[in-house]
């Protein structure tokens, strides 16, 4: 069986990738595909935990190596519960968030820098690499204002509080801002940067397009 095709999307909190991946999960079911959805921190039973620890403003303060581990543990868990056996049956996953996440927020936020979640990314997944990913920067305090908003909304209607990164200042945002754009130059291949305050419909099509190169017998609509 032909493996499967690895889709992430990444961004600054805020920068709308939840809804465009119902969006993507949607036009990918019209055309007889069933993707399988999954998120980073999270998307298992072990990861919501950490994901809980993470993202609660209780949790701070938090080790930047500690942090770090624990999102790479995650990690761990997403590829050998979810990704790989998904990939494996010839499935199409669509994760929020990956390695790219972690060199952002902890490489360049956290000032860990990029070799460090590198090498952790060699050492716990492997040879694993998106096959495409849609990086969705507009801009920073556009993206900043909206998670911080949201998050709000979430912690009034469900006591879920996931606001721990959105305490940071604004230096920090710019250093995830900043390395984003970096992975982008570097990985240009495999990143699709999709910049700017654009509809959410103009960005939908932007990435129904770069999807669809990866689907020869797909055409876009």
């Amino acid at each position: 069986m032909p493996r499967g095709l690895f889709i992430t999307l990444e961004g600054l909190d805020g920068s709308g990738k939840t809804t465009q991946i119902k969006r993507l999960a949607a036009w990918l079911q019209k055309r007889g595909l069933q993707p399988v959805l999954t998120r980073q921190p999270g998307g298992t039973a072990t990861g919501d935990r950490i994901r809980a620890l993470l993202l609660d403003s209780g949790s701070t303060p938090l080790a930047p190596m500690t942090e770090m581990a624990l999102m790479f543990a995650d990690r761990a868990q997403a590829i050998a519960e979810v990704i790989e056996p998904e990939l494996a049956s010839g499935r199409i996953v669509v994760c929020d968030r990956f390695t790219d996440s972690t060199e952002a927020y902890q490489g360049g936020g956290r000032q860990l820098g990029s070799e460090r979640v590198l090498q952790l990314h060699r050492l716990v997944c492997g040879a694993l690499q998106p096959d495409l990913t849609l990086l969705l920067l507009p801009s920073l305090e556009a993206s900043l204002a909206r998670a911080r908003n949201r998050n709000e909304r979430t912690t009034a209607q469900t006591g879920q509080d996931e606001n721990r990164f959105e305490q940071e200042q604004g230096e920090f945002f710019k250093r995830v801002w900043e390395k984003y754009h970096e992975i982008a130059r570097r990985d240009s291949n495999r990143v699709v940067l999709i910049q700017g305050n654009l509809t959410i419909d103009e960005v939908h099509e932007k990435i129904v397009e770069a999807v669809s190169k990866h689907l020869p017998t797909v055409q876009p609509s």
